[in-house]
């Protein structure tokens, strides 16, 4: 999946960006209080887009 359209998802879910790092961006659901790294590539692996969202606790895309 294109990262653009993961970062619209987070976003339209209620995630926000938290800090941009080296090479992750770091996400934070506030409202369950949880936070997750999102790689800086182009494209992101389907099993890794499944984890981040169940470290944020929202549904997957």
């Amino acid at each position: 999946m294109k990262r653009l359209d993961f970062i619209a998802h987070l976003v339209k879910i209620g995630c926000e960006l938290f800090r941009e790092g080296g090479n992750h961006s770091i996400y934070v659901n506030r409202i369950a209080k949880s936070v997750s790294a999102v790689p800086r590539h182009r494209e992101i692996n389907e099993f890794l887009i499944r984890k981040i969202c169940r470290d944020l606790q929202i549904p997957a895309p």
